[in-house]
């Protein structure tokens, strides 16, 4: 398992793809899915490691972000196209992290549109692309915090922990329309999956200029990344 921090604007399958030319391997995949928008900690899986995908896509996950009141878009987020423009000047820091502690706890969120989630075998974001809205079936998440941490005019920085499957847009665009001005993602860091952290992730800069057996010093052997509870687990089954 590598630790990659993924650069703004690339997708997960360009650094799958960039780091399949550097290491001259074939077989590497990744553990949960970045936003092309989004930067921060992507768990990539190099060869016998991709058998260990399911046990590391269902932790859970930090992110850092920023959002922008008073404008909501299709997407969520800065890629979209705007949809609403709402009031913001009246809305308070102390409203907006009073509002927040609803979005905290089990609850059933509404995957966007613009996502690489399929029905029928079909990605929701290329139906979108088509102008095409379809009905999707809400999906369990779990948010277990959710902090306001700064902010400058109408732009508000935050903290999320929560669970896989959490679309940090959703929760910013659902956030903006109980306060009924709107808001939209403008960025987002993910910072943790699980016991891994961003600090000692890697970029694709970095490991291009390391040899393989530099490389390879950074790799975290598959029965280290999975977490010890769930191997518990397995050992209880088994019993």
């Amino acid at each position: 398992v590598l630790p990659i921090d993924k650069s703004q604007w690339m997708t997960s399958h360009d650094v799958v793809a960039g780091l399949r030319r550097t290491l001259g391997i074939k077989k590497i995949g990744h553990a949960g899915t970045l936003d092309p928008m989004a930067t921060g900690l992507l768990l990539v899986l190099i060869g016998r490691a991709t058998r260990i995908s399911q046990y590391l896509v269902g932790l859970s996950k930090c992110y850092r972000g920023t959002m922008k009141l008073g404008v909501s878009t299709d997407s969520h987020d800065i890629e979209g196209k705007v949809v609403a423009v709402g009031n913001a000047e009246n809305i308070t820091v102390d409203m907006i992290k009073d509002m927040a502690k609803n979005f905290i706890g089990d609850q059933l969120q509404t995957p966007p549109m613009f996502s690489a989630k399929k029905i029928n075998g079909k990605k929701l974001c290329d139906l979108a692309r088509k102008g095409k809205v379809v009905d999707r079936d809400p999906q369990f998440i779990r948010v277990h915090s959710l902090e306001i941490t700064d902010h400058r005019g109408d732009e508000i920085d935050f903290f999320v922990h929560c669970s896989k499957g959490t679309y940090v847009r959703t929760l910013v665009n659902d956030l903006g329309e109980r306060l009924q001005c709107g808001a939209h993602l403008i960025s987002l860091c993910r910072t943790t999956v699980g016991n891994f952290t961003i600090e000692n992730a890697l970029t694709l800069e970095e490991i291009e200029k390391m040899s393989i057996g530099e490389v390879a010093d950074k790799l975290i052997p598959p029965w280290e990344a999975i977490p010890s509870q769930i191997v518990n687990q397995n050992l209880s089954a088994c019993d």
